[in-house]
């Protein structure tokens, strides 16, 4: 279970939210997703653990932690949405065009530009999120149909 220590729990409670049980189970749930989820497998698994959290009490709960910089969205292959918790205010992903794979990475050398930008036009960077699409090497290896 989420611990009162999670960056996403104190960034609830300092931004002067309640812990509640609906928010505990959602973050719980978007943890231990792998890091990402679409809203279709959260509310089935909130569903399956807690029936009484409604369907809007998921939603207030993600539009609030996407509010706080806590979760984060992307949206894949131009429909589908996917939601990312961002604990350390960034989130980082390789993502194959043809197979839809995602590689997650952690070395963010984006310091020097972010300061950079910062400056240049006068923000105050909170997060971001990287996403690089190519072509994995599986995908590379298979041979190509002709058209």
């Amino acid at each position: 279970m989420t611990t009162p220590d999670s960056p996403a729990v104190r960034a609830l409670r300092q931004a002067g939210y309640k812990i509640t049980t609906p928010r505990l189970t959602i973050l719980d749930i978007l943890e231990h997703s792998g890091g990402h989820i679409t809203a279709a497998e959260l509310l089935a698994q909130v569903e399956a653990r807690d029936p009484s959290i409604g369907r809007a009490s998921v939603f207030r709960t993600l539009d609030l932690m996407i509010k706080l910089g806590i979760l984060w969205t992307s949206v894949e292959g131009g429909s589908t949405v996917h939601y990312m918790l961002m604990p350390n205010g960034h989130h980082h992903h390789i993502i194959c065009t043809s197979c839809r794979q995602r590689v997650e990475f952690d070395n963010c050398r984006l310091d020097p530009l972010i300061t950079e930008l910062e400056a240049q036009y006068g923000f105050k960077i909170e997060g971001h999120l990287l996403e690089l699409y190519g072509v994995c090497n599986q995908c590379r290896e298979q041979p190509q149909s002709q058209p």
